[in-house]
């Protein structure tokens, strides 16, 4: 038997929007460690980019990722590159 805080367990499932006690335990533990990994990825790319190993410029740049290689002229077919 685990003695828990009701009252935290309440708000607990308030805010992860569960009914139970097991589902409102095991939502936060799932919850808690998404937000360290989080956290843990934020500060290696904190430290990365402080090592200059990253350009934050090239990160910003939605030109970068927003359409790709496929809105970059180099990469489009003519119609002589199709198959018949």
């Amino acid at each position: 038997m685990i003695d828990l805080d009701d009252e935290a367990l309440e708000a607990a499932a308030i805010e992860l929007g569960t009914t139970t006690k097991r589902d409102t335990i095991n939502a936060a533990l799932r919850e808690i460690t998404e937000r360290n990994r989080r956290a843990r990825a934020l500060q290696e790319l904190r430290t990365l980019v402080a090592d200059g190993a990253v350009d934050v410029e090239v990160l910003l740049d939605k030109r970068a990722y927003r359409g790709g290689l496929a809105e970059d002229d180099r990469w489009r077919h003519t119609d002589e590159d199709r198959e018949p």
